[in-house]
């Protein structure tokens, strides 16, 4: 019998052990500015928080950034791309503590992300 409990209470203990680490989710963040923030409960598949950016390789274009949760395997890793033509630099970073990657930013409604989307892109034109 008491091995039965012993049993039980090692199981329940070891669930109690293994907590979801939650971060910061955003889908898509331009000038710094996340239009989509959110927060996700990471899976077993994707263990650690993770902060994302593409930066353009030609001058004067902004960068793009993501948050999430991300598989271990692919941090602190830097990736050439190509994005709509232009080459860019994919960086993504790693920590492993709740909400670690990055304070949440605002939730803006879709005409006020594209508002703010096309001055950035006016105000690069414009250097």
């Amino acid at each position: 019998m008491n091995k039965i409990v012993f049993g039980i209470v090692a199981v329940v203990a070891s669930f109690m052990l293994v907590e979801s680490l939650n971060c910061n989710k955003c889908k898509f963040g331009l000038v710094g500015v996340c239009l989509n923030s959110d927060s996700e409960t990471c899976t077993s598949n994707t263990s650690v928080c993770f902060t994302g950016r593409a930066t353009f390789n030609v001058s004067g274009l902004m960068s793009l950034q993501t948050r999430g949760c991300l598989a271990s395997r692919l941090c602190n890793q830097t990736e050439s791309s190509v994005l709509l033509t232009a080459g860019c630099t994919v960086t993504r970073t790693c920590c492993s503590t709740d909400r670690c990657n990055g304070a949440s930013s605002i939730r803006l409604p879709p005409s006020a992300a594209l508002a703010a989307a096309l001055v950035a892109v006016r105000s690069n034109w414009s250097l």
